[in-house]
């Protein structure tokens, strides 16, 4: 028997689950189609489990110099099971937090495969969700008056460097490494692959990383990219950049060997593993996008600033509409879609002031633009920048690589964009954030007392450091 909804969701992700929430908020009859688990991506194949892991390289490394803070121990050694197994435990209380929530809301589940109908005894356009249930039941057939698909994307890889799980890896299959690699070529050095670097490079392994770019993090501001690679260095990574990786030369064998163009010069490169870090595609196959006048441009799903596709009552969300592919990011875009097709009359999401994050060590967080995209929209700028080496808090972690950089506009104040890389920056960057939403300038910013002794000292003295006025330097 077919059930109406006022909205059903195709992607139980953290845009799909959190879209499902705020639509039982609004007294909505909600569904959501979920062929995995709850959580999605985030949950079990991105950030928290690789989180997870960061954080026990990080306290690996850390113990390892424990000398430096006066506690010596004996020889350090690493349970990699243990690793993994605390790592799955953080992923099954969260995933168990979500399936309270969907309980909680009256949000029915239907664990399957969606697919989007054409026009049919159901409905005139298309829209019905027909759904092929896991447990191999009869289909399900769902009725709704608005349609969200958050179904999510995959790793990519590059054509002929195909994904077996075993020597050449994606994220996915490398979360689930029951042994750590002695060696391992990385294959792209932006936000996914600098993390598995660090990581890895901190659980003791012979890190590679190959980028095509002329810098690792080339989204980023320049000096950004530059301290990175001189810390990435120091650690032991080899950095390669400027460097056009070859497929045709991959060779398999109890090792994996590929080569790559190196400016102009061809070498090769040995390891146990090839993990593959070139970004994500959109899940769209299978989907019936085919059977609706949704639109799609180079591999994702065309939208209006509502999240509205060609079809009006078919809204899309998160990575599946390309743009910045995070999981804060999508949450929102779920947050509006529904407040949009409830009538809410909300505000579009303003893509300027999204914080990122990068999870490495050094950790990474910027809002806004950098320096070299302020100066090409024409902006004359002034730069406040202050090191994390004058930082008393950064020098009790022992962590004082890294600083906090403030981009202004030099004719009206705007600040323009705020950069950070060093310890625990990821947990510093709202402030920013905030700053920006509320067109704060550096003087209010410095005018903020940061207490000491504190990390976020650094914001404090970076915003003093635009006029000039910095006192710890």
């Amino acid at each position: 028997m077919a059930q109406e909804y006022d909205l059903v969701i195709l992607g139980g992700g953290t845009g799909g689950y959190v879209a499902a929430i705020r639509a039982s908020q609004l007294g909505l009859k909600t569904a959501i189609v979920e062929k995995g688990k709850l959580g999605g991506t985030c949950l079990h194949k991105g950030c928290i489990p690789s989180k997870a892991l960061l954080r026990s390289a990080e306290v690996f490394a850390t113990t390892k110099r424990g000398e430096d803070f006066g506690v010596i121990t004996s020889e350090v050694s690493l349970d990699f099971g243990k690793v993994q197994a605390r790592k799955n435990k953080i992923i099954d209380q969260l995933h168990k937090g979500v399936q309270h929530l969907m309980k909680q809301g009256k949000i029915d589940v239907y664990e399957g495969i969606g697919r989007i109908l054409g026009p049919s005894i159901f409905s005139p356009m298309p829209g019905t969700i027909s759904v092929e249930m896991n447990n191999g039941t009869e289909n399900e057939m769902l009725i709704p008056k608005n349609v969200i698909v958050a179904t999510g994307s995959r790793p990519r890889t590059l054509p002929g460097l195909d994904i077996d799980g075993q020597l050449v890896l994606s994220s996915d299959e490398a979360l689930q490494l029951e042994i750590l690699p002695k060696s391992i070529i990385i294959i792209g050095g932006g936000v996914i692959g600098i993390e598995w670097a660090s990581m890895l490079s901190d659980f003791g392994a012979d890190v590679t990383v190959i980028e095509f770019a002329d810098r690792v993090i080339p989204t980023e501001d320049k000096e950004i990219s530059k301290e990175m690679q001189r810390v990435m260095k120091k650690k032991g990574i080899n950095l390669i950049t400027s460097a056009k990786v070859l497929p045709e030369t991959l060779v398999k064998d109890e090792v994996v060997s590929i080569s790559a163009e190196v400016k102009g010069e061809l070498k090769q490169f040995k390891a146990d593993k090839l993990l593959v870090s070139v970004g994500r595609q959109a899940n769209l196959e299978g989907i019936g996008l085919e059977n609706t006048d949704i639109q799609i441009d180079k591999g994702f799903i065309v939208t209006n600033e509502f999240y509205q596709t060609k079809e009006s009552h078919i809204y899309a969300i998160g990575d599946v509409i390309g743009g910045l592919q995070l999981a804060h990011v999508a949450s929102h875009e779920g947050i509006l879609a529904v407040e949009h097709l409830a009538a809410e009359k909300p505000e579009p999401l303003n893509y300027s002031l999204i914080s990122r994050c990068i999870y490495s060590n050094p950790e990474v967080s910027s809002v806004g633009i950098t320096e070299e995209q302020a100066v090409e929209k024409g902006h004359k700028v002034k730069i406040g920048k202050f090191s994390f080496r004058a930082i008393g808090k950064a020098l009790v972690f022992g962590e004082s690589d890294g600083f906090v950089k403030i981009v202004a506009d030099a004719k009206t104040d705007d600040i323009l964009g705020v950069h950070m890389i060093g310890p625990h920056v990821t947990d510093m960057i709202s402030e920013a954030g905030l700053a920006m939403v509320l067109d704060a300038t550096p003087w209010e910013i410095a005018h903020t007392i940061h207490p000491h002794p504190t990390l976020t000292e650094a914001i404090g003295e970076a915003a003093l450091a635009v006029e000039g006025k910095a006192i710890h330097s």
